[in-house]
Order: C-alpha cells, then structure tokens, then sequence
C-alpha cells in the first residue's frame, strides 16, 4: 500500500513573475556559457526583450495543468508554447534595438522546467510516481522534444539580436563536443539470473536442468555478477562507467525489491577498484528513502563511504512534493540522476540539459544538479512499456539524440547490469553497443555523473 500523498502546503504556494524569471533565466544562461547582459523581462521595466506576460494568473492557483498549448514552427520543428493566446502575432517580433516576444515562454519553460503539473497533480502509479499517462508530455506528444531547449532557442535569436554577439550551446571538455553522453547502470541484481530458468525448468519437470542450475549457483559466479564486465563494455569507447549501489537488501514494506546482495566486506574492494579505473560509484537510494532524508543520508555514510557524490533513486522514486528538501537536507550529493519517465525515452521536464529542480517548499531551486534521464533499458523492451523490437530501438531512440546534440545537451542512459547479460537478446548487450556506437560517431564526450557536475558546476562559478 502507498503512503498518503504529501498535502499541497495552504494557503496555496504563489511563485511570482521575479521568481520564474530569475529561475529561467539562470537556466538560459547555463545553456549558453557567456551569454552578454541583455535585459530580459515583461512589459513595464522597458527591457532589451520585452516577453508577452500571458499567465493569467495561473501560478497563484494549484491547477497542475494549464490550457492547451499554441503550435508554432520554430527553425523547421513544430514546437507546443504554453501560454501563448495570440498565435496570429509573428513568435518574434525586430524592431531597432528591441526584440519583442508574443508568447510567454518564461510561464511555459518555467511549468515545465520547475515540474509543476507533478507537484499539483495527485496522479500516482502504484509505484508512488508521477505517471508519463498524466503528463502534458503524454497528452499533447512531444516526449521526445526538448520544448525548453526550443522556448531558449527563440530568446536566443532575440539576446544576439539586441546585443549583437552570437551565442553558441554550451560545450564539453577541453575538445569542445558537442554534446556529452552519461553511461549509467543502476545495480539491483547481482545474484539472481539463474532463478528465472531454474523456475521454468521445475515448472517444465526438468528436474536434471533444474539441479544442474541450482549446483551452477552454489559453485559458480552468477551472470549477473558482471561488473567487471559492464565497466570493461563501456571503456571500449572512451567512456567509463557510473554505478549506482542499492544501500538496502530485501523487500520494502510495500513490497517492492531492493538489492539481491549486500555490500559486504567481500564486495567493497571490487568497487574500489573500479573506482581507481576511473569508474564512479554512487548511491542507488532504496524504496522509501526518496521520502526520508534520515535514511538517505544513513546509506550513504554506512555503506558508500568511498563513493561519489551522485544519487539515483531505485525504481525512479520521486515525489515533488518532498524529494527535493529530502535530497538538499543531505550534505552528501552534487547531483541526482533520477528524472526521467519509466515509460518512456525522452524528456520528462521537456530539457536535455542539466538543471537545478525547483523546490516548491521554499519556492526557489535546489541546491543539487539534477542531470535528467533520457533512456532506461526496461522502458525499450518491458511488457508494461514500450516492446519494442531489438532492430527498432536504435532507430527509435535517434532522433531524440539528435535534440540532444542539437542544445549542447547530455545523453543519459541507464543500461543495468543484468542486461548485459549474453542471454539477453531483447534489450541486452548488442542493443547496448548500438547506442554507444551511434553516440560515439556522432561525436559524443562521455562523461561521469561527477564529471558532468564538476563541469557545470564550475562555468556556473566562473560566470557569476
């Protein structure tokens, strides 16, 4: 059974313009290191760009969603823009030394950068998560399109216009990539792949195959148990891997699996090793502590005290209306790598960069990098999701990246080790070395969770 929902806090929270704004703009500039100083406002303060203030008063109310997008082309794509009722006026309008704006895309990239329509939804798939069914990502299509990206795109053309410099997308690495890519595996399972065929051998009455197995479990090294393995897979390309290590064994109360293994004295000094490769290890917070920052933080001084600084939860859990204070009331982690939709590739707050989560409860961003997640293994193949075939995962999965080089934004996949697994012949290890190899041609700088932290992080210091 789910805990109740957290209570939305009364009277109702009121984010006003100054917030959203100082929030979007933060992020635009992130997006485009050295940006120039150019006034960016609503009507009234005669800014450089003056944005259309169409927001109607919505931010004062607990409506998760608000009216139907607006579709515009914008450089040769239709993109969805939320509060945007003129749609007869040209999206950006030159004039001498102003630009003028029609739609207000500071209202539109704030709702869906901050997560709102979560935090004032009470939709909640029975493993307590916002579901990708609720979402204006589902109900108007565009998943797959980082519409934030796009709404920077157009204050983009209007900052070079009124300051006459270019801007470019942000960069990686002293090589200038164009994009980077985030080489994840999330470690649930390390002892557990001969149970589903010994279960179908005692199911079928092969009883030989069945003790056959079981005697291969007692005496040999499980295919899970494959870390090694998956470290050596990714390094093939110039990247190096981050694990994320589930802190807690057993069943949670509510049933939901953690860990298969513990980390022991027997397994710390694998991961030790993968760290001096230049692996990262992480914590994969367990079921419930996504609510409980006690916890949280218990895992990671106990069990990881050797790990990085990243967070992942298991099973993607997180509520908005408590995660963020949770994860910030911990002093352990730059950054969390969690927000993505299990139901599907793309982009859950509709941006295919890092970014600061908004925390409602104190109504500005939090403290922590959150770098979105864009592809996990089970999404492609598993019977609740998508079921895709193994020849159309890539083809599927393409133009999403392309978005993703297109901003300077970072490619986050989540590949488990289990699926690495030769067996595996749906989503396993050939699917895997498709993807590296489509993101390596076309360019891509790996990186580790910490690595892309350390690197935003510091162009945010060095440009404040």
């Amino acid at each position: 059974m789910l805990p109740p929902l957290p209570p939305l806090p009364a009277p109702p929270v009121a984010i006003s313009a100054e917030i959203r704004l100082a929030y979007v703009l933060r992020h635009f500039e992130l997006a485009h290191p050295g940006a120039p100083a150019v006034s960016v406002d609503y009507a009234g303060t005669q800014p450089q760009v003056e944005i259309a203030n169409l927001d109607a008063g919505f931010f004062a109310t607990n409506e998760p969603y608000p009216a139907a997008p607006n579709w515009r082309e914008w450089q040769g794509q239709q993109v969805p823009f939320f509060f945007d009722n003129a749609p007869e006026k040209p999206l950006l309008l030159l004039r001498e030394d102003k630009a003028f704006i029609s739609a207000d895309i500071i209202s539109a990239a704030f709702y869906l950068l901050s997560g709102w329509q979560e935090y004032f939804s009470t939709e909640r798939d029975r493993y307590g998560r916002f579901p990708y069914a609720a979402s204006v990502q589902k109900k108007y299509g565009f998943v797959a399109l980082p519409v934030v990206n796009y709404y920077f795109d157009v204050l983009r053309a209007a900052v070079e216009y009124v300051s006459r410099q270019p801007l470019r997308p942000r960069r990686w690495g002293s090589q200038e990539a164009t994009f980077a890519a985030f080489i994840s595996h999330d470690i649930d399972n390390l002892c557990s792949a001969w149970k589903a065929p010994a279960k179908a051998a005692l199911q079928q009455r092969q009883f030989g195959r069945f003790s056959k197995l079981f005697w291969q479990h007692l005496t040999q090294p499980d295919a899970w148990d494959n870390l090694e393995a998956v470290a050596m897979a990714t390094s093939q390309y110039g990247a190096k891997s981050t694990f994320f290590m589930l802190g807690a064994q057993g069943k949670a109360a509510n049933g939901i699996p953690n860990a298969d293994y513990s980390l022991s004295a027997l397994l710390s000094p694998r991961l030790r090793s993968l760290k001096n490769q230049g692996c990262e290890i992480s914590l994969h917070g367990s079921i419930g502590t996504a609510l409980d920052a006690v916890r949280l933080e218990m895992e990671m001084e106990n069990d990881l005290q050797y790990a990085g600084n990243g967070l992942r939860f298991h099973y993607l859990s997180w509520e908005p209306r408590c995660t963020p204070t949770t994860v910030d009331a911990s002093s352990c982690f730059g950054y969390d790598a969690t927000l993505g939709f299990a139901e599907h590739f793309g982009f859950r707050h509709s941006y295919c960069l890092p970014f600061y989560p908004f925390d409602f409860a104190s109504g500005q961003a939090a403290d922590f990098l959150e770098i979105p997640l864009n592809v996990m293994d089970a999404t492609l193949n598993h019977p609740n999701y998508l079921q895709l075939a193994p020849s159309e995962i890539l083809l599927a999965l393409q133009p999403m990246f392309a978005e993703i080089k297109r901003f300077g934004g970072v490619a986050s996949v989540l590949w488990h080790n289990q699926n690495f697994d030769p067996a595996n012949t749906q989503n396993g290890p050939r699917q895997f070395h498709e993807i590296m190899t489509h993101l390596q041609t076309q360019g891509a700088a790996f990186r580790t969770g910490r690595e892309i932290w350390e690197e935003f992080t510091a162009k945010e210091v060095a440009n404040s």
